[in-house]
């Protein structure tokens, strides 16, 4: 009860100083929203971009991208194609063929995986994807599915570990995570420095992802698209930031446990409802599918020069498509650790589920929609691109086809932002926890509501950079780790294979 009362006092702060940052002003000066906005933009964003996107040398692709992809690849071939060796076995899992009363664990299967996709099915595919197609094209459809294929090995890889290293706690808790695989790891290796090294690094990426694409771009791409259902939002953006920060606020403070529970009824609801929407306008257009998917093909190996050339669009085909379903950066495996196992690598095996339905499925979907209805080249949708909101555009696209569509989206697109954001919040709190301590969680959760709030009043470019730049750094560390000890895993996995073979 502390917690909740210290969590809705700081909620009423940010209402209260939201009064100073909407007050108009008349002599066109910049007002404190705006002067916000510019120094997140100059000053956070623009240094970070250059560290962590520096391009490699005569390639002039981004060295990011290219170790995500050089990872992905890396983990498909050395586990021989687990992504489509254990593709049933998985499905199975998750169904509770295998459960037993004496795992040991905080969730189910369902649950963990439920955690995980309400962090990756959200917005990134709504927004994420119309963003894409906008900016790259069609032909980054292509890109993101193929990531999205070859992150199903990365997922397996880390999560497994995430199971292998977790530590069940006196109170009964579960802490793990890419932190703890890294750290404890690699000091079995003999390499201690390094794994501290890195499991610090990856904590304050996740932390500064867990604001960011976790937190504050949810909330902007929601509120981009909810404004043109609510008109009202556009002069007072505050009123859903406050609203966000409310909610989020009374969920979080209950931990693993309570972010589960929600999120294995609000995942299988909304990712019902837009898959349906989906698949409707997809029958009425039946005939326009194959051209599409031609289109896309062709545009990935011959894009348009408006899109940037072939590397534009594999750049930020990867950039997305890793956005989404965070294959490779670790995030995922804080999640499953929490899961209750007879064995690492069946949590391993239910988590390369999780890029195939939120990228092969869901993203491929989006695509489709937006493509055949030809939402990107439209004219009127011409902001919505060029101010990188996705959500908007997506929103027109189903709405050229189902009139009132956009209505039901905007209530999908909140619960796809809200699932995501609490999801996050435990990822982000359990990396602050192993860096500070138990006692010191409160002050990320303020924290994590502060995002929420300044989410309503920063510019989607801004917020969309930033992510980018947490999320994606967070690969750099674990990926180096995953590799490392990728012996382990492939090891784990034919004793596994072995196992199940002779029951």
């Amino acid at each position: 009860m502390k917690r909740i009362i210290q969590i809705s006092y700081i909620t009423i702060l940010f209402f209260l100083s939201s009064a100073s940052l909407q007050a108009g002003n008349t002599d066109h000066t910049p007002t404190l929203q705006g002067k916000l906005d510019s120094f997140f933009g100059e000053y956070i964003v623009s240094p970070l971009a250059a560290i962590l996107f520096w391009p490699i040398p005569g390639l002039n692709i981004p060295l990011v991208v290219a170790w995500l992809l050089g990872g992905a690849v890396f983990f498909t071939i050395k586990l021989k194609f687990v992504n489509i060796r254990l593709f049933t076995h998985a499905v199975n899992l998750v169904r509770g063929k295998y459960d037993k009363s004496d795992q040991v664990g905080e969730v189910s299967h369902f649950q963990a995986l439920t955690t995980a996709l309400s962090a990756t099915v959200g917005l990134g595919n709504i927004a994420g994807v119309a963003i894409a197609i906008g900016t790259g094209g069609p032909g980054a459809t292509f890109w993101m599915i193929l990531v999205g294929f070859l992150g199903m090995s990365s997922k397996f890889t880390e999560c497994t570990l995430g199971q292998k290293y977790r530590k069940i706690r006196n109170d009964g808790r579960i802490m793990g995570g890419a932190m703890h695989y890294l750290s404890e790891g690699l000091k079995e290796k003999n390499l201690p420095g390094l794994g501290g090294l890195l499991a610090g690094l990856f904590c304050l990426l996740c932390i500064g992802g867990s604001f960011g694409g976790g937190n504050a771009f949810q909330v902007v791409q929601s509120l981009d698209l909810i404004k043109t259902v609510v008109p009202t939002l556009n002069d007072f953006p505050w009123i859903y930031g406050f609203l966000m920060c409310s909610l989020v606020g009374l969920v979080i403070v209950g931990g693993i446990k309570s972010i589960s529970k929600v999120a294995s009824i609000i995942v299988p609801f909304m990712c019902g409802i837009y898959l349906i929407a989906c698949g409707f306008i997809l029958l009425t257009h039946a005939r326009e599918i194959p051209s599409a998917i031609l289109l896309i093909i062709e545009q990935a190996f011959n894009p348009d020069a408006a899109f940037g050339g072939f590397l534009g669009v594999l750049i930020i085909g990867v950039k997305r498509a890793v956005f989404s379903n965070e294959a490779g950066i670790g995030s995922a495996a804080i999640a499953h650790s929490a899961a209750k196992v007879s064995n690492p690598v069946e949590e391993g095996a239910v988590a390369l589920l999780e890029p195939f339905i939120d990228t092969i499925i869901v993203c491929s979907m989006t695509a489709l929609v937006i493509i055949i209805t030809g939402a990107h080249t439209d004219p009127s949708n011409s902001q919505y691109i060029l101010n990188n909101q996705g959500g908007a555009l997506t929103s027109s696209a189903m709405g050229s086809v189902i009139s009132w569509f956009p209505n039901v989206l905007s209530v999908a697109v909140f619960l796809f932002a809200f699932s995501t954001m609490i999801s996050w919040s435990y990822y982000g709190e359990r990396c602050w926890v192993y860096l500070f301590g138990d006692k010191s969680s409160i002050i990320y959760k303020i924290l994590f509501l502060l995002f929420t709030f300044l989410g309503s009043i920063i510019t989607a470019t801004n917020i969309l950079d930033f992510s980018d730049l947490m999320i994606l750094g967070m690969a750099f560390p674990n990926i180096l780790g995953l590799v490392l000890l990728s012996g382990n895993v492939k090891q784990y996995l034919h004793d596994y294979e072995k196992s199940l073979k002779s029951n």
